[in-house]
């Protein structure tokens, strides 16, 4: 048999709730004097803690300490405050049935109608390079266990975790009271921000331990907040929207300068327009469309504008597929490339930071979207895939910083070690093939792509797809594969057309097939070891 707690005709409604005691308890005191005057204003009593507490007092409003309700004093160096039956008992009372109010008055302990917490900065502390014990005492255990008590009691209790809710509790307040809608709503709130919190300390102990000893989390908790509703997914019949994660350092957390809206796909386009750019050591530009690559480029020798010249090259690779496409620069967009822009029709255009000049030429260009990057941008260090029923995990594929290095241990296989130059191109096909989806092959010439095939089905179409792009610049340039030759005919393509040094991982049952295509050419090729599918 159901207990008395269970039984529906024992509850009364409390739609509005006013709001006659506080507990307030925040690390970031964004809003708070407002807050409390505001409360104050009421005539609600305001219990709080510390540093909140002295702000309260400060700003010139009567608080009650924790202390004073508990009767114990806050101990282990602050690790216990709040944790205490005086506390919770006022936090977990559901006033909607008689039997816990008698409870209440017997033990004398009054109830809370608000509590505003927001928790220790842990997931700033970690961003800021903090280690071991220093991260270790930002783990926050009251204030959690404060939020979802008053979130589970939502029916008597509103929380609030964020400044971002303070004026909709200040207009309640002071017009008589949450309703029971919003503290709701406020409870669905409040449960994401303890997921998301205990989500980063879950996923530090894990870097700290687990992936950095080799193996992969056995558990993995992802928590993200949505940024913004976009107007419509990959296509217009498709719902989208774009979350950010706690610590993250990426394209969710560019600032959009100017422009239409960001859309799904731009998003996608931009985070591949910078796996490409930023590969790159010197200045360099990409341009991507649906994903792709159309031109990738570093600076001319000794150029003037090292940023503009690398896109003019970018865009000679392709300029109608260039039409309508997303540029990533790894260096700063200067006027000189934004006049370069004006007649081209661009989507967004990405960088860390743009010159002034330039912003002025991009103004006559209304819908160009232009995203500057967060100061901390940075590669990610492991990839996330949804599919049906779970998810993949993978290590980021990021090229070593000192890919020079690496590329001195490549294994010839076919005609004479080239120049110090040939063997920049290469690098820089190689590089570059890697932000190409498989199977990919790219031609480059003086550390600019002239061509590329992308996407294919077979290594065969791609090479003849990135030669056909190229035109008469595939011939004397190098070329790229992520993976290797299953036969020698697409390496045969390539070499039909000139193309005088290829890199590729080898590990063909048919490598001596392909090699002995490139030996009888006199075609240059490497073996890496190692391949770049990009799916």
């Amino acid at each position: 048999m159901a207990g008395p707690r269970h039984d529906p005709s024992l509850y009364r409604d409390r739609d509005s709730v006013p709001v006659r005691r506080a507990l307030v308890s925040v690390s970031d005191k964004t809003g708070l004097v407002d807050l409390a005057a505001a409360l104050a204003e009421a005539g609600a009593e305001i219990v709080s803690t510390g540093s909140t507490a002295a702000t309260i007092r400060d700003a010139g409003f009567d608080v009650t300490d924790v202390a004073a309700v508990t009767g114990v004093a806050e101990m282990l160096d602050g690790r216990v405050k709040t944790l205490h039956p005086n506390i919770h008992g006022g936090l977990l009372a559901d006033l909607r049935l008689e039997d816990h109010e008698g409870q209440l008055e017997h033990l004398g302990i009054e109830p809370f109608e608000l509590v505003v917490v927001n928790l220790y900065p842990f997931v700033e502390t970690v961003a800021s390079g903090a280690i071991g014990d220093d991260v270790v005492e930002q783990i926050d255990i009251g204030g959690p266990a404060m939020v979802r008590a008053a979130a589970k009691n939502h029916a008597n209790v509103a929380i609030v975790v964020s400044p971002e809710s303070y004026p909709a509790i200040i207009s309640a307040v002071r017009e008589g009271g949450t309703s029971l809608s919003q503290r709701r709503e406020l409870a669905a709130r409040a449960f994401a921000h303890t997921a998301a919190y205990d989500a980063a300390v879950a996923s530090w102990f894990a870097e700290g331990t687990l992936i950095d000893e080799g193996d992969l989390p056995e558990h993995l908790t992802i928590q993200a907040e949505r940024l913004a509703t976009l107007r419509y997914g990959e296509n217009s019949h498709q719902r989208g929207a774009i979350y950010t994660r706690a610590g993250g350092h990426g394209i969710a957390q560019a600032t959009q300068l100017q422009g239409k809206e960001m859309s799904y796909n731009n998003y996608v386009d931009a985070d591949a327009a910078l796996r490409a750019a930023y590969d790159m050591v010197l200045p360099a530009v990409a341009i991507i469309k649906h994903a792709n690559p159309c031109g990738i480029a570093t600076t001319a020798p000794n150029a003037l504008d090292p940023i503009a010249s690398a896109h003019l090259r970018a865009h000679e690779c392709d300029p109608v597929s260039a039409y309508g496409g997303v540029i990533a620069a790894n260096g700063t967009v200067t006027l000189k490339m934004a006049e370069n822009l004006k007649d081209i029709f661009t989507e967004v255009i990405v960088a860390p930071s743009f010159e002034p000049a330039a912003l002025e030429v991009f103004k006559a260009k209304k819908n160009l979207r232009l995203l500057q990057l967060p100061e901390d941008w940075q590669q990610e260090r492991m990839d996330v895939r949804l599919v049906s029923g779970g998810l993949l995990l993978q290590d980021a594929d990021r090229f070593p910083d000192d890919i020079e290095s690496v590329a001195k241990n490549w294994e010839l296989v076919s005609g004479e070690r080239p120049s110090d130059e040939e063997m920049t191109n290469l690098i820089f096909a190689w590089k570059a093939c890697r932000a190409v989806k498989s199977n990919a092959i790219v031609l480059a010439k003086d550390n600019a792509t002239v061509g590329v095939g992308m996407g294919q089905v077979n290594r065969v179409d791609s090479c003849r797809l990135a030669v056909e792009r190229a035109g008469d610049r595939a011939t004397g340039s190098v070329a790229a594969s992520d993976a290797f030759f299953p036969f020698a005919d697409g390496a045969q393509v390539l070499i039909d057309a000139g193309i005088k040094a290829i890199v590729q991982p080898g590990g063909s049952v048919r490598d001596e097939e392909v090699v002995d295509a490139a030996r009888k050419a006199g075609v240059t090729m490497f073996f890496t070891g190692e391949r770049h599918f990009f799916h």
